[in-house]
């Protein structure tokens, strides 16, 4: 999964989302320098990421996309599949989209000086060109993608996934809400082990 099903799926507590968020970039026990909740957010993190590359509706997803795109297929997905969940929200959650990710944003700020370098220096650009929200649209996907691909040297060709994902659209539709109750329920659980 991508940013928003990471801090989606955290809950309320905030440092729990920002542990989530930037679990990518905290390798091995370097998450035992951050505050406890944000731990928790990172550990969570993990869990999800595992459980996704398991599940076999979204390796379903990704053997869609592994003859053209292979090891990036997973990435490629978890982006769409935000894109899914960004576009269809409402099922999701009472609050709207944009009150939700601007909360968010906020408690980055607000938590600032427990953020990693790397978040540091990302969060400007994803404030900016409202990252979480611009999932809702395909357009919103494609450059998300393309700026991925951009970080690849463009060996990935992920600026060209979109196309996988408009020829396809219910199908990746489907497999999402499928997995996503999977995902759901399975987090929750962990949550409240953590």
């Amino acid at each position: 999964m991508n940013f928003l099903a990471h801090i989606y799926l955290s809950g309320e507590n905030d440092l729990i989302k920002i542990g989530n968020f930037m679990a990518d970039g905290i390798r091995g026990k370097q998450f035992e320098n951050y505050p406890s909740e944000m731990q928790k957010g990172i550990i969570l993190h993990r869990f999800i990421d595992t459980y996704t590359d398991a599940h076999p509706v979204f390796r379903k997803s990704t053997k869609r996309l592994h003859d053209k795109y292979h090891h990036y297929a997973g990435v490629i997905v978890d982006v769409i599949y935000d894109h899914f969940l960004a576009k269809n929200w409402s099922n999701y959650s009472d609050e709207s989209l944009i009150d939700f990710t601007n909360r968010f944003y906020q408690s980055l700020h607000d938590n600032y000086d427990f953020l990693s370098e790397r978040t540091k220096g990302m969060m400007p650009y994803m404030i900016e060109y409202n990252w979480l929200v611009s999932y809702q649209t395909v357009e919103g996907i494609n450059r998300i993608l393309t700026q991925m691909d951009g970080r690849t040297k463009n060996e990935s060709k992920m600026r060209f996934a979109s196309n996988e994902l408009i020829e396809c659209y219910s199908d990746f539709e489907l497999e999402f809400t499928a997995f996503f109750e999977d995902l759901r329920i399975e987090t929750k659980q962990k949550l409240l082990s953590l």
